[in-house]
C-alpha cells in the first residue's frame, strides 16, 4: 500500500517547507565549503553584499531573476495542469526566432507598435512550439517529458541554422542577427526610472522586469481566480474525475502547454530585446532549466516562484561577484549550490514536509 498523502497548512505548504530545504541544503553548501578551506559565513557575507548590497548588485540580481520568473511560470502553469514541461530553454528559442524576424521585419513601424507586437510574436512562438507536444501527448500518446526534450535539440540546431544561414548579419562571420532598431528595443530601467529622479547605474535590467511582475499577477489571476485555471488544476489533480465532469483533459493539456510556452517566451523578450538587442547563440543559457527548480521550490504558485526566482538571482549575481572575492570558491561550486538547493527542493520534497508536518504536529501538542 503507498503512504497516505501528507497533509498540511497551505502557508506552510508554500513557504515553510520551501524554507527548510533552503535552509538544508545552504547548510550542505557550507559543509562543502568549510571542506575547500574558506570561511562559509565570510562567503554567505560576500555573496549576500554582492547580490543585494549595492544600487548595481541589486539590479543584476532582478535582471536574473526576470528570467527565473518567465521560466518559473511556464514550468508551474504546466505543473497545475499535471505536465512536466522541460522544453523551456527550446520555447524560448523559438520565441526569440519569431521575436527576431518581428523586430526586423517591422522596423518601419513606431516603437509603440513595433515593441508590443514583437512581445506577442515571441508568446505566439513559444505557444505554438510547446502547444505540439501537448497536442501529441493529447492525441497520441507521447509523452511531454520526452517530446519536450526532443524539441529542446531541434530547437538548438534549428537556431544555428537560421543564424548561419539566413538571419546573420551582411559582413559578419559571427552567429548572430542584424541589431534591431532602437525603437525596437526594450527601455532599460535606468533611462526608464530617470524621470522619476531616481539615478541608476547602466545594467542589464530593464522594462522586462515589469512585464514579469506582471506575469506573476496574471498567472495567479488564472489558476486561482478563473474557469480555465479551475479545469486546470482539476485535471492536475485527477484527469479521470474531470473528464466525467465534463472537462477534457486532452483540450486541457494543449492549451495548459501553450501558455506555459508562452510565458517560456519571455525569457526571449528579456534577453534578446531588452540585452542583446539581437539574436544570438544560446541566450537561454540554461535559465530554462534552472526554471524546473524555481517552480519546484516556489510549489507552482506565482507568490513561491517569485521567491524562489529572487534567490536564484541572487545566487547567480551574489556567486559572480564571491569567486572574484575568493577565487577558491568558483563560478562551478556556485553552481554545485544550486543543484544541492534543486536536489533539496525536488527529490528530498517528501523528506521535509513529513519533518514539517511532525514540527507542527510537536507545537500544538506543546
Amino acid at each position: 500500500m503507498s503512504a497516505a498523502p501528507i497533509e498540511l497548512p497551505r502557508w506552510a505548504d508554500i513557504a515553510l517547507v520551501p524554507l527548510i530545504s533552503v535552509a538544508a541544503s545552504l547548510l550542505v553548501a557550507g559543509l562543502v565549503v568549510i571542506g575547500i578551506g574558506e570561511n562559509p559565513l565570510l562567503a554567505t557575507t560576500l555573496l549576500l553584499k554582492g547580490a543585494l548590497g549595492s544600487v548595481e548588485g541589486l539590479s543584476f540580481t532582478l535582471y536574473y531573476a526576470t528570467n527565473f520568473i518567465f521560466t518559473g511560470l511556464a514550468v508551474a502553469v504546466a505543473f497545475h495542469a499535471g505536465l512536466f514541461n522541460i522544453g523551456g530553454e527550446g520555447q524560448a528559442s523559438v520565441a526569440g526566432i519569431v521575436l527576431t524576424f518581428a523586430c526586423l521585419g517591422l522596423a518601419p513601424l513606431p516603437g509603440f507598435l513595433l515593441v508590443p507586437l514583437a512581445i506577442l510574436a515571441a508568446a505566439a512562438g513559444g505557444a505554438l512550439y510547446a502547444f505540439v507536444p501537448g497536442w501529441l501527448q493529447a492525441t497520441r500518446g507521447s509523452h511531454v517529458v520526452i517530446t519536450t526534450i526532443m524539441f529542446n535539440f531541434i530547437a538548438a540546431n534549428l537556431s544555428v541554422y537560421l543564424l548561419v544561414e539566413v538571419m546573420r548579419k551582411p559582413g559578419s562571420m559571427q552567429p548572430e542577427s542584424a541589431e534591431f532598431a532602437r525603437h525596437a528595443i526594450l527601455t532599460p530601467m535606468h533611462i526608464l526610472l530617470a524621470p522619476l529622479g531616481l539615478k541608476l547605474p547602466d545594467t542589464p535590467l530593464n522594462s522586462a522586469f515589469l512585464l514579469a511582475l506582471a506575469a506573476l499577477f496574471a498567472v495567479w489571476l488564472l489558476i486561482y481566480r478563473s474557469r480555465l485555471g479551475y479545469e486546470i488544476r482539476t485535471v492536475g489533480a485527477n484527469p479521470r474525475a474531470a473528464a466525467y465532469a465534463g472537462i477534457s483533459p486532452a483540450q486541457i493539456t494543449m492549451i495548459a502547454m501553450a501558455i506555459s510556452g508562452a510565458l517560456a517566451g519571455g525569457l526571449a523578450v528579456n534577453e534578446v530585446m531588452g540585452v542583446q538587442h539581437r539574436l544570438t547563440l544560446d541566450f537561454t543559457a540554461g535559465y530554462g532549466f534552472v526554471g524546473i527548480a524555481v517552480a519546484l521550490m516556489g510549489r507552482g504558485h506565482p507568490a513561491g516562484v517569485g521567491l524562489a526566482a529572487l534567490l536564484f538571482g541572487v545566487l547567480y549575481q551574489g556567486g559572480t561577484e564571491l569567486s572574484f572575492d575568493q577565487p577558491k570558491i568558483t563560478r562551478d561550486m556556485v553552481v554545485v549550490i544550486g543543484g544541492v538547493i534543486i536536489l533539496f527542493a525536488g527529490a528530498l520534497e517528501g523528506l521535509f514536509r513529513r519533518f514539517t508536518a511532525a514540527g507542527l504536529a510537536l507545537a500544538r501538542k506543546g
